[in-house]
């Protein structure tokens, strides 16, 4: 552990792992609604195959919790924390924004406002520690087996067509059944009214 605490992540691989870990976000969302739902929804406001707030969750616990690495105890509660501020804040300003919420935990228990709960919580706590214990180094070793310039083009492609997708998007949000609610449907039901 003590020698993951140490490791120092370079740009191109935290690029990288962030597309990878947004996918895998995707992935996991997407298939829940296929097993929940029986029916595929692209979740997130984006059109593209990722979730960017798993993404922006890893990269930030490799960079940021790196101190932790050798406590793995603190190390989850430390993520549970990180992860928690993400995502309250995002769904904050989507709601804010868009009027229109991605996501709603109101239904279950010890959440805030909808936009966290202790359940989602310990499932990125758990995620967490495997991403930071076996799944990042791992993917940094197969990383660092491409060229530097190659890590350059795919780092370069990825975000150019990312920075796409969040221009598009701002403008034309991914929104629909399975995806989204709007803020008045909410209130509205929160009143008992229809």
């Amino acid at each position: 552990m003590k020698a993951l605490a140490q490791r120092k992540y370079p740009i191109t691989t935290l690029i990288l792992l962030f597309f990878l870990f947004s996918f895998a976000g995707w992935l996991w969302e997407v298939g829940l609604h296929l097993v929940s739902d029986r029916m595929f929804v692209n979740r997130g406001v984006l059109s593209g195959p990722w979730l960017p707030i798993y993404g922006t969750g890893g990269v930030l616990i490799l960079t940021f919790l790196q101190h932790f690495f050798d406590r793995p105890k603190v190390l989850f509660f430390m993520i549970m924390g990180i992860c928690g501020i993400v995502e309250y804040i995002t769904g904050w300003f989507l709601e804010t924004y868009f009027q229109t919420r991605w996501w709603d935990y109101r239904e279950y228990i010890f959440e805030i406002q909808g936009r966290v709960c202790l359940i989602g919580l310990l499932i990125f706590g758990f995620g967490g520690l495997a991403f930071v214990y076996a799944i990042a180094p791992r993917l940094d070793g197969q990383i660092q087996k491409m060229s530097k310039h190659t890590q350059e083009i795919i780092c370069t492609v990825l975000v150019a067509v990312f920075v796409l997708d969040c221009i598009y998007s701002f403008y034309n949000p991914n929104m629909g059944m399975g995806v989204t609610t709007p803020v008045q449907a909410l209130q509205m039901a929160s009143q008992g009214t229809t």
